[in-house]
């Protein structure tokens, strides 16, 4: 498992653009193999991926502390947030959020009190190794760290307001729903959508929040590279592997 030092989370504050894939297999060799694969971060994806808490808790093992792992959670639940982090998780992306107070409630379940509601637990847990980290309690506070998902019309207008939660550590743009929101389901690529997305990137990061975002398009993810996002996801395990099976039958 990682040190309780989050790396990812003080890279953030650099100002570099750290590359990701997202694992939505919810299999620990998948999980394993691309951790392997110099990646600077990982999303287990509890949301849309077939992942429950053990399934989570074993692909955080497999990556262990060759590349960093986010948990995308399933919604801003405040006892499945506490659960992840029990389990290891250090960074957590909470998806659809739209407003400044549903940010507050998540920075609330993230950090124990009294900057927090998170319940004390974790000295039973793996996140302090059980117990074999003393001073878990009193770092924690520091060293998670939480990512925002924003993908509607609605958290548009309010993502000044998001990004000025403190404790928030970055906002991550949703083009899949963001698209379908505006009326265009099944293409992230629009230029309506695009603009939209291209507008908020450079609002979060004007915020002094990290900005993040998934493309498996190359060349839109170079361009948010150029923008200087600083998380950028460039694929998934899925795309990936479909697309060199494909490729590789189609050579025969």
């Amino acid at each position: 498992m990682p040190t309780l030092t989050n790396q990812f989370k003080a890279r953030l504050k650099t100002g570099e653009t750290q590359i990701g894939l997202w694992l939505s297999l919810g299999d620990p060799s998948a999980a394993e193999l691309a951790a392997h694969c110099g990646f600077d971060w990982l999303v287990v994806d509890g949301e849309h991926g077939p992942n429950g808490l053990r399934d989570v808790l074993a692909q955080l093992r497999a990556i262990g502390s060759a590349s960093h792992a986010v948990v995308r959670v399933r919604d801003d639940n405040r006892a499945g947030i506490k659960q992840m982090l029990d389990i290891g998780a250090q960074t957590i992306l909470v998806p659809m959020v739209e407003t400044a107070q549903q940010a507050r409630e998540a920075v609330r379940s993230m950090k124990y009190p009294p900057q927090g509601v998170r319940g004390v637990g974790a000295g039973l847990a793996r996140a302090s190794a059980y117990s074999a980290i003393p001073d878990y309690l009193t770092r924690a506070n520091d060293e998670t760290c939480l990512l925002l998902q924003v993908e509607s019309r609605a958290g548009l207008d309010a993502l000044e307001g998001i990004a000025s939660v403190e404790g928030v550590d970055g906002v991550f743009i949703g083009p899949a729903d963001l698209a379908a929101d505006m009326g265009y389901l099944g293409n992230p690529g629009a230029p309506e959508v695009q603009a939209a997305v291209r507008d908020a990137l450079s609002r979060i990061r004007a915020s002094g929040k990290a900005a993040g975002i998934l493309t498996t398009d190359r060349a839109l993810a170079q361009s948010y590279r150029d923008m200087g996002v600083e998380f950028l996801a460039v694929g998934t395990d899925v795309s990936t592997l479909g697309a060199g099976l494909r490729d590789l039958r189609s050579a025969f």
